[in-house]
């Protein structure tokens, strides 16, 4: 496998030395910002602050450099600060800010979902903008209901995610999502939701590369919620190919094929939340391609910008699409939509972002990368209070045994080791490690992660 390009290797090392001779002012004050998903109080007394970034590193305010094994949050796929898409947005702030899209549009919103619709597998072809991926998911629910309506099938309302499931912050996403902390703040949130039973088993599955050889079988339990509740009152189902937020938990063989096959049997449409796995980070454009699932619909963000400006949507398939295209041509079809879907600059970073993925074969190298990235992951294997690593496409997660004192602190004590004391920033899911790297990462950078990591937890044994 070829290492990063000479000019992207030149551009690192400019960066690098560029980044050292540089200081940036951190504010006085920080208790106004409340910061999402961080313990606040911790995080002020000891901040892990960052100024700039460049390719794969960020860099502190005082110009050390921070080797990003996060890809951000899983969305930097074209590493950071990329010349292209910083040019792209320069350029559309200068020719046009914002153009609303209901009822009006602009060019690069068609352009963009043509190109999102061609790297789409089968008929999902309908592009449908949002702005993250809380609303994308959101925005699939509700085109869900809405479909059925259209159909003449209004009593099927029930919603089905998963057990460790994330599907982002919003009501109907917090719903079907199965993450216990995310729910428990808020009340009963939607009604009519139920949830499979999650597709991982440490005793049956633990140290495995790609997709685990048992589990298929629990994509059956959706034959007990139809018998439970009656298929005409099922809506559809949302799970992730990966399971990125709840700690890296592959689709085991099979299952996803099974799940489209009980859906198909009862009409039920099923969601592929792509949010994370979308745009090469297991090898395809859509891990949709990766497992050859045709799924109903697709929600997507991250990646599509490179993680540059906020955006998200749902690609549907022709059939979803073509049912609301019925009555007075002068009447809005679908009522749903956001100020700021299709926003210019999010479409021109797009743009700008698949350029570079199909340029510099981006998708093909993180696949062809993954064999070695698998065995550098494995290679953590055996070390102090490593309980179970998994991995799939450019990702891993790493189970560390929780201290008998604070469940949580042990990874926590990782991640902020990682990023004072390495130089690497690492994310921790309680006493989970996620790493998931830009597609650029170089072997010599996979090399460099992992070494990192084995030193991180022994550290912290």
């Amino acid at each position: 496998m070829a290492e990063t390009s000479p000019a992207m290797t030149k551009g690192k090392a400019m960066a690098q030395s560029s980044a050292q001779t540089k200081t940036t002012a951190v504010p006085n004050d920080l208790e106004p910002f409340w910061m999402p998903f961080t313990a606040n109080r911790s995080f002020k007394k000891r901040p892990r602050m960052i100024a700039r970034a460049k390719d794969l590193y960020y860099y502190t305010p005082e110009g050390r450099p921070v080797l990003d094994a996060c890809a951000g949050l899983w969305c930097t796929n074209a590493g950071h600060n990329r010349d292209p898409i910083v040019a792209a947005i320069q350029a559309q702030a200068a020719e046009l800010d914002f153009s609303p899209t209901f009822q009006f549009g602009h060019p690069k919103a068609f352009e963009l979902a043509s190109r999102i619709a061609a790297l789409a597998p089968g008929d999902l072809d309908h592009v449908f903008f949002t702005n993250s991926g809380s609303e994308a998911t959101d925005t699939a629910l509700k085109i869900a209901l809405a479909y059925w309506n259209v159909k003449g099938e209004g009593s099927r309302t029930r919603l089905i995610g998963r057990e460790r499931g994330y599907h982002g912050v919003g009501f109907g996403g917090t719903s079907v999502g199965g993450m216990v902390n995310n729910r428990k703040f808020f009340g009963s949130l939607l009604a009519g939701v139920d949830h499979l039973p999650m597709t991982y088993n440490r005793e049956r599955q633990a140290f495995t590369k790609g997709e685990p050889e048992w589990g298929e079988e629990r994509a059956n339990a959706l034959e007990d919620l139809v018998t439970l509740h009656g298929a005409n009152t099922i809506a559809a189902v949302i799970v992730e190919p990966m399971a990125g937020s709840t700690g890296v938990l592959p689709a085991p063989k099979g299952y996803l094929h099974r799940l489209r096959a009980i859906c198909d049997k009862h009409g039920i449409l099923l969601i592929f939340d792509e949010v994370i796995t979308g745009f090469g980070r297991l090898g395809t454009a859509f891990a949709a391609e990766r497992y050859g699932v045709i799924p109903d619909m697709i929600c997507f963000a991250k990646g599509i910008t490179s993680g540059s400006v906020p955006m998200g949507g749902v690609i549907a398939r022709k059939g979803i699409h073509d049912a609301f295209m019925k009555g007075p041509e002068h009447v809005v079809e679908l009522f749903h939509g956001y100020t700021y879907s299709a926003h210019p600059l999010a479409c021109a970073a797009g743009l700008a972002a698949l350029d570079l993925y199909r340029d510099e074969k981006l998708f093909e190298r993180a696949k062809a990368l993954e064999p070695k990235w698998a065995d550098a992951a494995m290679s953590l294997k055996g070390l102090p209070n490593v309980l179970d690593i998994r991995q799939v496409g450019l990702t891993a997660g790493i189970d560390l045994a929780s201290r008998p004192d604070f469940v949580g602190k042990r990874g926590y004590d990782a991640m902020e080791m990682a990023f004072h004391d390495v130089g690497i920033m690492v994310r921790g899911i309680g006493d989970t490690l996620a790493v998931t790297p830009p597609l650029t990462v170089s072997e010599a950078q996979i090399g460099e992660i992992f070494d990192k990591l084995g030193k991180i937890i022994k550290a912290v044994s």
